[in-house]
């Protein structure tokens, strides 16, 4: 270990052990502050200078094998980023990158780590330059922007970091073996534990949370002494290559090849992701994206091990309601609009019962529910400004098309509406569709309508909508789901059906946590139990199929 990185240690060794104590406590906790505040007077005018300084030149990275500079990336807010990046030639790439791990392993898991949390700290002390880059790039809010892309997406790398470090020291990594043989000599033997990589990892980046779903992989490759190559998003390059830089210049100041960790930027059309998933040198896979191209890589990648988040449709129960009506409308209402609903964790099926629901001992027909619920959207948008803050900016043309689609689905509860940006009036910023169906509408609300789509599900009953649930989530997959009652016994039911299905489970959320939020180091994000991933963010499943342990004994 030099001694940069001996300083490294000492100077998070703490950090580290908190992180450990946080991962078992599951209390909340982190190290990265959210509120903007924290981080200074000049960092907000200094994030945006950096960032601007980007645009309309090529990023400062230098990489092995670069044969060319591409980059293409339109902010959903309608500017030109104008910025290039390397473009690997991966004949020459992938061999620096393989060189480069040998003295990654042998460093041990305490220096990967602080390391690692050393990079995180200095991510964090650039959050403001992040979150305008993923602002632009994701069409996120820039007050979402900021928290997800940064201190979130930092929790949740750090999350990874702590997860690797208790896996990869579960066993001693040295011991003395003794075994009597009676008036013999006993057999004495020394022997050596080392927790060794799997080969190059591969993450592959996601338009609209460039961060927060590329880190735990990312990270969690890397302290489990994998060398990384990340592939973003064309359209969402620019998080990812500061990611990248911070990296690689953090590593090379601790003493350690910056090649453990390289940006690999497709050309338009190239498939680069295919390309690489396929290379023999690649061993371990993060993905997060379509189910379509997640189930791909679980097929064409037989020698890597592959984690995948795809797409769910997550569910919501209405049986009935205290005393916070408001509440939960209102709840519902900001886990709908929060970036247009492009989140995995969006809400999309609503079932309550044809028959309606009790809100404070009195009934309310499903009509009236529908009426209220389109209201308590309305009143949370109504204000442009308000609106804009919450719902960021469409990311792409398919959520565009998704919404046009569903004007003609069902009976329409709520309309969406184009929201003007005077700031970005080329930006596409639409309030919710809500649309009414029945439980037998199964071929509209058993796909996935990745955007600002609500469906509002008439069912027999309470427990029909339970079972409903049960099916299709364990057939399709969910990241969420909800339920709203004041029946101890529905919620008993929900909860059982929320176990067979895989699928994490809320209850009477009326207050300021969402079901589209998690908080790391204490929610799972997705379980790995049903279609919708493979994996959690984060556990030990997620981190200890990323190293082996190979030993060495001698005789003593």
């Amino acid at each position: 270990m030099t001694a940069t990185a001996e300083q490294f240690t000492v100077r998070h060794r703490e950090t580290l052990d908190r992180a450990l104590q946080a991962i078992r406590e599951r209390a909340f906790w982190t190290p990265y502050p959210e509120m903007p505040k924290a981080y200074g007077e000049q960092a907000a005018a200094d994030g945006k200078a950096a960032y601007d300084g980007y645009l309309g030149g090529p990023f400062p990275l230098t990489q092995p094998g670069t044969d060319e500079l591409v980059g293409a990336e339109k902010s959903p807010y309608g500017l030109d980023l104008g910025v290039t990046y390397p473009h690997p030639d991966l004949d020459v790439l992938l061999p620096a990158m393989q060189a480069a791990m040998p003295q990654w392993r042998d460093a041990g898991p305490d220096a990967r780590a602080t390391v690692l949390i050393e990079a995180l700290a200095r991510l964090n002390a650039r959050t403001n330059e992040i979150a305008h880059a993923v602002h632009h790039t994701s069409g996120q809010a820039f007050g979402m922007a900021f928290q997800a892309g940064g201190p979130h997406a930092q929790d949740r790398g750090l999350e990874a970091v702590a997860y690797a470090y208790a896996a990869q020291t579960a066993q001693v990594a040295a011991a003395e073996w003794e075994k009597p043989q009676g008036p013999k000599p006993a057999l004495k033997m020394a022997k050596k534990f080392t927790a060794v990589p799997r080969g190059i990892g591969l993450v592959i980046g996601c338009n609209t949370f460039p961060t927060w779903n590329s880190y735990p992989g990312l990270f969690a490759s890397l302290a489990t002494g994998n060398a990384v190559v990340v592939k973003p998003h064309p359209n969402a390059i620019l998080p990812l290559a500061i990611t990248v830089a911070v990296l690689r210049d953090t590593l090379a100041e601790a003493g350690f090849d910056p090649n453990l960790v390289a940006l690999a930027v497709e050309k338009p059309g190239e498939g680069l992701a295919k390309v690489l998933a396929t290379r023999p040198e690649v061993r371990v896979i993060d993905y997060t994206g379509s189910t379509e191209f997640g189930q791909w890589l679980e097929r064409n990648a037989p020698q890597a091990v592959v984690y995948t988040e795809k797409a769910g449709i997550n569910t919501v129960i209405v049986d009935s309601v205290a005393d916070d009506y408001k509440g939960m409308l209102g709840n519902l209402a900001f886990s709908f609009s929060l970036y247009s609903g492009q989140m995995c964790t969006t809400p999309q099926n609503i079932f309550v019962p044809r028959d309606g629901i009790t809100v404070a001992g009195e009934h309310k027909s499903f009509d009236d529910f529908a009426s209220d619920l389109a209201g308590a959207v309305e009143k949370l948008l109504g204000d442009d400004a308000r609106a804009n803050a919450l719902l960021g900016a469409v990311c792409n043309a398919g959520v565009s098309e998704r919404l046009k689609q569903a004007e003609s689905v069902g009976k329409t509860v709520l309309a969406s509406r184009t929201v003007a940006n005077p700031e970005y009036p080329d930006a596409q910023v639409r309030t919710p569709l809500i649309a009414a169906i029945d439980a037998a509408d199964t071929a509209v609300y058993t796909g996935e309508w990745f955007g600002p789509i609500s469906f509002l599900i008439a069912a027999d009953s309470t427990d029909a909508a339970i079972e409903t649930f049960r099916k299709t989530v364990s057939e399709h997959g969910a990241i969420t789901a909800s339920v709203y009652s004041t029946d101890d016994d529905v919620i008993a039911k929900t909860e059982d059906a929320a176990l067979d299905a895989g699928v994490n489970l809320s209850v009477n959320l009326t207050g300021g946590v969402y079901v589209n939020q998690s908080a790391a180091f204490s929610d799972f994000h997705a379980t790995g139990a049903n279609p919708a991933a493979n994996s959690a963010l984060s556990d030990l499943a997620y981190v200890a199929n990323r190293f082996r342990v190979v030993q060495s004994r001698r005789h003593i």
